[in-house]
């Protein structure tokens, strides 16, 4: 099997999901771990926790 390629961020263009979810990745101290090293260098807990308040967040976005 051959690694994937990933893209760099491109953080002129982002989507709104992506923008939450660079905001989270701030907010629980890894941006800078992604910024470096592109989404696939955190771990599943980080990833995990990531997911999870991004789907809190849109819950409370309905919500509203």
């Amino acid at each position: 099997m051959g690694k994937k390629k990933e893209k760099p961020i491109d953080l002129d263009n982002l989507t709104p999901e992506e923008q939450l979810k660079l905001e989270i990745a701030d907010e629980i101290g890894v941006y800078q771990k992604v910024i470096e090293g592109g989404w696939r260098s955190l771990s599943a807990k980080e990833s995990g926790r990531i997911g999870g308040m991004m789907t809190k967040k849109k819950r409370e976005l309905r919500k509203s």
